[in-house]
């Protein structure tokens, strides 16, 4: 059977001013009492989808967190990095990081912060992982790369074959300044404009993907539609090249959570997430098929339990030096109802749409 979203339920009331992101695709006119369940809503969803909780399938990316200092402070960051944090990733620690990719069979080291590349060892690592034969993917706001001592970074990442994933959550300069900061927009084009100019979204070897979420509290559009309209509108005005398009649900934590709070629209926009719980997400969630680790060592399924400060299963391994592949895989995935933001919709991942 096809996938169909709950009833759409309008959880404001008519009088309440609105803003331009108000227009989400889960309301009605109707208004109803809002009840939100307790952490274990999530669980119960997926029992009575798959009869049994969410389990390890794969390692097939260690994605890890090397610091949380950013020459930005957006918005919309779970984990709330920004140019005060001091949080950072030792070398021992990406050593070990290394040899458990290697262990669990990992292609990809799929490299996220805060900026990355902002980490004292960030290009050692780059280069150790490309010598143990792993593809590396580097999640990049962009504007880090016309920062003093970063302009290079072009030529590094192409000379090293980098897959790019850099943020750009829509094509027009209103949208991202907001979300973003003041002068982003044009700091991320103009770093576009120097990526494709070394072949980064031209060649099939460079790839670049960037990365779309919504302003407000909606789910994202069909990815495959917005993709074209990027390319159109990117192509258009500024005759830049990108390879793909990735969506991603704005989680209910960090900053977003926070926003969300101030105006009393958090219980509203969870319960639009668990409205549109979508069963055929369940087997592509990157939690499944990937390790998580955080700048301290500390293992975790994902990037969003990390912001959370939650931690893989006590019984299983709970730090990087400690790795074992079986029982990592075998672990049961520790979960909360921000994971609907996951699996609501056409589901959600560090990959963009899940289904």
């Amino acid at each position: 059977m096809a996938w169909a979203p709950r009833p759409r339920i309008l959880f404001l009331e008519q009088s309440r001013a609105r803003r331009p992101y108000d227009k989400i695709a889960t309301m009605t006119s109707t208004v109803v009492p809002l009840t939100i369940n307790g952490t274990g809503s999530f669980d119960a969803d997926v029992e009575s989808a798959q009869g049994q909780p969410l389990r390890g399938l794969s390692i097939g990316t260690v994605q890890v967190n090397i610091t949380l200092r950013c020459n930005l402070a957006c918005h919309h960051c779970h984990v709330e990095s920004s140019p005060k944090r001091e949080e950072e990733m030792t070398w021992e620690t990406m050593e070990h990081v290394l040899s458990a990719a290697d262990r669990a069979g990992a292609a990809t080291i799929d490299i996220t912060g805060g900026a990355p590349e902002m980490h004292p060892r960030f290009r050692d690592f780059v280069i150790a992982a490309r010598q143990q034969g792993k593809d590396v993917m580097v999640r990049t706001n962009l504007t880090i790369l016309l920062q003093p001592g970063y302009e290079d970074l072009p030529e590094f990442f192409r000379d090293h074959r980098v897959h790019l994933v850099a943020s750009l959550p829509c094509y027009l300069e209103k949208n991202v300044d907001r979300q973003r900061g003041r002068g982003v927009y044009h700091d991320s084009i103009e770093a576009i404009r120097r990526l494709n100019g070394v072949g980064y979204g031209i060649e099939a070897h460079l790839p670049l993907d960037l990365v779309y979420n919504p302003l407000g509290p909606s789910l994202p559009p069909m990815q495959s539609a917005l993709e074209g309209d990027y390319k159109r509108e990117l192509a258009a005005r500024f005759g830049i090249q990108f390879t793909r398009l990735i969506c991603i649900t704005n989680m209910p934590i960090g900053r977003f959570l926070h926003e969300l709070q101030r105006d009393g629209r958090a219980e509203q926009y969870m319960q639009v997430l668990k409205n549109a719980f979508n069963p055929a997400t369940l087997d592509g969630l990157m939690c499944r098929h990937q390790l998580h680790v955080g700048h301290d060592g500390r293992l975790y399924d994902c990037d969003f339990n990390y912001a959370l400060a939650m931690p893989v299963d006590r019984r299983t391994c709970g730090h990087i030096a400690d790795f074992d592949p079986q029982r990592f895989l075998s672990r049961r995935i520790t979960t909360a109802d921000h994971c609907y933001g996951c699996t609501a919709g056409h589901g959600s991942s560090c990959g963009g749409a899940v289904v």
